[in-house]
């Protein structure tokens, strides 16, 4: 909620308008980063009349402090909410950079695939927080992103698939 909003709509800023319609997905209890996200895009349609944008929540995957133990369960359970919207959705690309959230989602897109639905490229940007060591979201989709981007050199050594860009954010 808010950093890694912030971070993705930096991310977002410098995109072109061929990346649109844009599917925003949020935690169900997340309420500051809505207002972000419309603002952000309030002010973009300002440039792009022809902007397109959608808000979409999901149970939120685990809490601050949750027991690992039962946000294995929240979990499973966000992954059952995301797998129809993601159906829905069909994205061809998703670009997440560390909330919880994004795990279900991407795990949804990586099952679609699987499955042969819809083959959906996953880019994955670590925090700029994360300087030694990955989040925990960083650690699960290292194995399922298409493009793993870390923004410390000594990330990059830790962890050789990912790409080291410098700092994006």
């Amino acid at each position: 909620t808010g950093g890694h909003t912030t971070e993705i709509l930096r991310l977002l800023s410098c995109l072109s308008e061929s990346y649109s319609p844009r599917h925003y997905v949020l935690a169900d209890s997340d309420k500051m980063s809505e207002a972000k996200i419309r603002y952000f895009e309030q002010k973009r349609a300002e440039t792009f009349s022809e902007s397109q944008f959608s808000l979409d929540r999901i149970p939120r995957s685990r809490e601050v402090r949750q027991s690992w133990i039962s946000s294995v369960v929240t979990t499973l359970y966000s992954i059952l909410y995301s797998l129809p919207l993601t159906y829905k959705r069909k994205p061809d690309l998703i670009l997440c950079n560390g909330p919880g959230t994004c795990v279900p989602v991407c795990l949804s897109a990586f099952l679609l695939g699987l499955l042969r639905i819809k083959r959906t490229t996953i880019v994955y940007v670590e925090s700029i927080c994360r300087v030694e060591t990955l989040s925990l979201s960083g650690k699960i989709l290292y194995y399922f992103s298409d493009y793993f981007i870390v923004q410390w050199p000594d990330l990059k050594k830790k962890y050789p698939k990912s790409v080291y860009l410098g700092r994006i954010v």
